[in-house]
């Protein structure tokens, strides 16, 4: 897959947690950090989209992390250090609510590993890569795949 080569050199990484797992998006791609605050539902929406939001006269849509990667939803209710990430694809801003910040990681692209058997045998993976951290693994996101966005030129 030519759209998931890796650089071989350092690379910056925001990482977050979703339902006890560490998932990181390249900090190139984020545009920022914010609170879990209100938003406006969007009938007819994708099941795992919570609704769009505001953000500088922007329209946001925001997508539910624990949704998208196929995870439970929280019973426990612990929305305390949930925030909401937004990455930025071409000219697209997707806000991903995610249950807590982690670390920023810079790792070489030769750590990285492929993603496990069989996750990215769908076209539509997001995670296309691991990276070993702490005596587990990160699993890496590819943001426009995560976010169901198309290619866009580097022209654009």
């Amino acid at each position: 897959m030519s759209d998931t080569q890796f650089q071989h050199s350092d690379q910056r990484w925001l990482s977050f947690r979703i339902g006890g797992q560490l998932y990181a998006a390249p900090l190139a791609q984020v545009r920022e950090v914010i609170r879990d605050g209100e938003l406006t539902p969007v009938p007819g929406a994708a099941a795992d989209v919570l609704g769009i939001r505001h953000l500088r006269g922007r329209i946001v849509p925001v997508l539910d992390g624990r949704r998208r990667l196929g995870l439970p939803a929280d019973e426990q209710g612990g929305d305390a250090d949930a925030r909401l990430v937004m990455l930025i694809y071409g000219q697209h801003l997707v806000g991903l609510r995610v249950d807590a910040i982690g670390d920023l990681l810079t790792q070489n692209g030769s750590d990285i590993a492929p993603p496990l058997p069989g996750g990215a045998a769908r076209a539509d993976d997001p995670v296309h890569g691991v990276l070993p951290w702490q005596g587990g693994f990160v699993a890496l996101l590819d943001v426009r795949r995560l976010c169901r966005l198309p290619e866009e030129s580097e022209a654009a």
